[in-house]
């Protein structure tokens, strides 16, 4: 099938081509004429897989049209809700790049900056509207955005919203839309809380699956070393020893986990950069920018800061540390292989990340593959649950000792400093 078939107007097919795409993905194939026929959509769809266009070209199709009918003053008409800043930015791009020859105008909002330039374009006028939970609450009580024109409403990554805490942001909004509306809903996941969610937001909705809920992309050969704690950035420095690796996303558990492997990474001259909640958003931005023109070859990132990035072409993937929950590690390695292309997924295991492994392989039902030419394997056992509950005893003992230290250092610098007051 090619998009000519789909029945996409000539303004939105000229950017198609032009970016140099002439087949749909399955979801597009599957969700554009569903969309354009003005259902409401359940969609499930995996990272990588051409969504954010499969609902931009017929909700600019939409307005495309409506306004041919409808001239007169600009309003949201469109609202497209997503968890994080570089997935709302993402999103804008691709309405902005579809929608070049169509005369509609989006913008897109989001926390961390200052507010002005947002505020600015929604004053000048526009047609859909991208944006975080948390700063379109805070300008919608502010009154620069209202939502009673919207007549098509996009949920996207609710699964990572609710994992994020979203839930009653998202609520607050779906309260303030217009009951008449087409409304979107796409998830990676569809656990129960999910489908208790889509019920409230769609009315008799077509159920599209672009690709099984919980399988990994075909496209990526997947590799697992085991290794000792110990010696894990050593292992990581063996495999970045490969210099046909040129561009590699590693993930990290935490934020100062990964700030912790991008400064020994550099202490290595390997051109490395993390992203996380805790960065600045002019900041990160930088730094994507700075992995997609390859000035960086490492991007470290934790999974929810990694959600956004859509890099073209991205071929391998590092898990550092391996998830906890294994629906995580689909996500993550989604991130290469990604429409079409190949990609590979390096996981480096820890005795404690032993039962994740396991996890994994049940959910994906596949054996990874284990390399066996590694100079720093696995000699080290799994703790017990009687060793584990210990080592949380110690550190709990460690944390309060700390603190207390702390607390009589504070006790003792306030009365020295009103000894000197009174002398």
């Amino acid at each position: 099938m090619l998009f000519e078939d789909l029945n996409i107007i000539e303004p939105i097919l000229k950017a198609v081509k032009e970016e140099g795409y002439t087949e749909p993905t399955l979801i597009q194939e599957k969700a554009i004429p569903v969309i354009l026929d003005r259902n409401d959509v359940l969609g499930s769809a995996q990272t990588g897989t051409g969504k954010t266009a499969a609902f931009a070209i017929p909700i600019l199709q939409h307005l495309y049209n409506d306004r041919l009918q409808n001239h007169g003053q600009r309003k949201i008409k469109a609202l497209i809700i997503t968890p994080t800043r570089e997935l709302a930015i993402q999103i804008a791009d691709s309405f902005s790049t579809y929608g070049r020859f169509t005369g509609i105008r989006n913008t897109v909002i989001y926390g961390g900056v200052k507010q002005a330039s947002q505020t600015s374009s929604i004053r000048n006028g526009i047609d859909i509207l991208v944006a975080t939970p948390g700063r379109l609450l805070d300008l919608m009580d502010q009154g620069y955005v209202r939502l009673n024109d919207i007549e098509y409403f996009v949920l996207d990554e609710a699964d990572r919203m609710l994992d994020m805490g979203f839930i009653h942001d998202i609520r607050k909004i779906i309260a303030k839309l217009p009951t008449k509306r087409q409304s979107l809903f796409f998830s990676a996941t569809m656990p129960g809380s999910i489908v208790e969610l889509s019920r409230k937001i769609l009315h008799n909705p077509q159920k599209i699956e672009a690709t099984p809920t919980l399988t990994t992309a075909e496209t990526v050969q997947q590799y697992l070393y085991y290794t000792n704690k110990s010696t894990k950035k050593d292992l990581l420095n063996h495999i970045l020893g490969d210099k046909q690796i040129s561009q590699v996303l590693l993930f990290s558990k935490t934020k100062h986990g990964a700030d912790k492997i991008t400064k020994h990474l550099k202490s290595e001259n390997i051109r490395a950069a993390a992203i996380h909640g805790d960065k600045g958003q002019n900041q990160r931005q930088k730094v994507l920018q700075q992995f997609k023109d390859g000035e960086i070859r490492v991007l470290v990132a934790t999974d929810i800061a990694a959600r956004g990035i859509d890099i073209d072409k991205l071929k391998y993937v590092i898990n550092y540390d391996i998830p906890n929950i294994s629906e995580t590690y689909v996500h993550r390695i989604g991130r290469a292989g990604r429409a079409g292309e190949q990609g590979i997924s390096i996981s480096i295991c820890e005795p404690e990340e032993n039962g994740f492994v396991k996890d994994i392989e049940k959910l994906i039902n596949q054996k990874i593959e284990l390399v066996h030419k590694n100079p720093f394997p696995q000699t080290e056992k799994p703790m017990t649950n009687s060793e584990k509950a210990d080592w949380e005893k110690e550190k709990l003992k460690r944390k309060k000792e700390f603190f207390a230290s702390r607390n009589q250092k504070s006790i003792h610098t306030k009365s020295f400093s009103f000894s000197m007051a009174k002398g």
